[in-house]
């Protein structure tokens, strides 16, 4: 017979002086990002760009109070890509990531939730990369090379149903 030990039998261990003074510098962040395509006589278009690590990766940013989650991710994608007009088509997911923050709360470990959306703009759409937001350089880089200019590994799922997405759709918005 197997024993089940009750709940007040457990030993409980107490968290260590360094683990609650990591609790205290940690931060958990709730963010949006967009991953916008256009259809060209050259063929589906995304737009990129460098962010302040100096890496190719798509728009993203926090989710403010009273906002809903597509709203900031359109909100994110035309201000840091400096687009005017975007259309949501599709949630694309959510990924989970852990840095050192380098710009606001200087050193503190950020737990941040980043859920992404794909957008469609028109076929001339050009850009222009909000660089007071470290934003280096926007491009749009046919939708063969997103995988392998994307930097960020962790994107790849979210990259893969956008192209997805597009495939099955034809581009068409």
């Amino acid at each position: 017979m197997n024993h089940v030990p009750s709940p007040e039998s457990i030993p409980r261990s107490r968290p260590s002086r360094s683990s609650s003074k990591r609790a205290k510098n940690m931060v958990h962040e709730v963010s949006a990002g967009g991953l916008v395509f256009k259809r060209t006589p050259k063929g589906i278009l995304f737009a990129m760009m460098k962010d302040s690590y100096g890496k190719w990766t798509f728009p993203k940013g926090h989710v403010e109070s009273g906002e809903e989650k597509e709203e900031a991710a359109a909100r994110e994608s035309m201000e840091e890509l400096g687009l005017e007009q975007i259309r949501l088509l599709e949630s694309l997911g959510q990924i989970t990531i852990w840095f050192r923050d380098r710009f606001v709360k200087k050193g503190a470990l950020v737990h941040k939730d980043i859920h992404y959306f794909l957008f469609a703009t028109l076929p001339d759409t050009e850009l222009f990369p909000q660089t007071s937001e470290h934003i280096q350089e926007a491009a749009w880089i046919p939708a063969k090379e997103l995988l392998e200019r994307s930097f960020y590994p962790d994107l790849v799922p979210v990259i893969k149903r956008a192209l997805m997405y597009v495939r099955i759709h034809g581009g068409t918005v």
